[in-house]
């Protein structure tokens, strides 16, 4: 049995004939009449009662075409959903990221992309390498962007660009005066920080280290802009990502420091032969392009 049997019933009870229904269908008559009898054969009953007037539905018939028609409303609807899908015209991205991505990264690729696609909606998380690679992982989320190294197997990783971690001050803090400052003079000034399981402090936290830098973490926080912010106010220093840097205008200054580089390798995460959704696949197309 076929939805294009069901359909054939459905539209017999309509025109009451045969032969009006078939020309409907775009059928021969016998061939609507051999549908009919197939769908007979699967019910294993009478559906329709033939006469010189045309055709009426049985009392199973009736039962039958009611059913039919809820079922094919339905069958159509999900057609139209699914096309709605592989036009772009609806569908759903789970995608995570850390501060810096989804700060920076994601707000102008959502834009362009739904600039092309507005029905498209975006579910956005906003949490650490580790947490977003275990959504990814457990299916929660279906895209993550994340500071390598991403340990488990079960992931796809997809490089994307390497990003420079710089040294920020006030326009108004002494350190912003100078070209250039040493790592030792960094030594115990007061440093605002991102949370200690972050990608970018454990980066940051070694690099320190092994350039002999003792600081002081006087706070700790998630937010790029909340740590620019405190930055601004003159109550730290802080290596954050120069894309917020870039981002964030006047009222902070990079200070570079010499014997401190510190980069990271950011990369696309997918879970390894697990498909996408048509969104997300395009998505995905749309980050890895440039």
């Amino acid at each position: 049995m076929s939805m294009d049997h069901l359909r054939s019933l459905v539209e017999v009870a309509r025109r009451g004939a045969i032969t009006n229904a078939a020309r409907a269908l775009g059928l021969t008559q016998p061939a609507l009449s051999r549908r009919i009898q197939l769908l007979e054969a699967e019910f294993g009953a009478p559906l329709l009662a033939r006469s010189q007037k045309g055709v009426q539905l049985t009392e199973l018939g009736r039962l039958v075409e009611a059913e039919s028609r809820r079922l094919l409303e339905r069958y159509d609807h999900l057609k139209r959903e699914v096309g709605a899908h592989l036009r772009l015209e609806s569908g759903t991205v789970r995608i995570g990221g850390g501060a810096t991505a989804v700060s920076f990264l994601l707000p102008p690729l959502i834009r362009d992309f739904r600039l092309d696609h507005p029905d498209v909606v975006f579910h956005v998380k906003e949490a650490g390498s580790r947490e977003v690679a275990a959504d990814v992982v457990g299916e929660r989320l279906e895209l993550g962007i994340v500071t390598l190294p991403a340990e488990s197997t079960e992931l796809e990783v997809i490089p994307l660009r390497r990003d420079s971690i710089v040294l920020v001050a006030a326009e108004g803090h002494p350190l912003a005066r100078k070209k250039r400052v040493s790592a030792a003079a960094l030594n115990g000034l007061p440093l605002i920080g991102f949370e200690g399981d972050a990608a970018i402090r454990r980066l940051v936290d070694r690099a320190l280290e092994e350039a002999g830098v003792r600081v002081e973490v006087v706070m700790e926080l998630r937010s790029v802009q909340s740590i620019l912010r405190m930055v601004e106010l003159e109550l730290g220093l802080a290596f954050v990502s120069q894309l917020g840097v870039e981002a964030a205008g006047e009222g902070v200054k990079i200070i570079p420091v010499t014997g401190v580089k510190i980069t990271r390798a950011l990369a696309v995460i997918r879970r390894r032969s697990h498909p996408l959704s048509i969104a997300a696949e395009a998505f995905l197309e749309r980050i890895t392009a440039g």
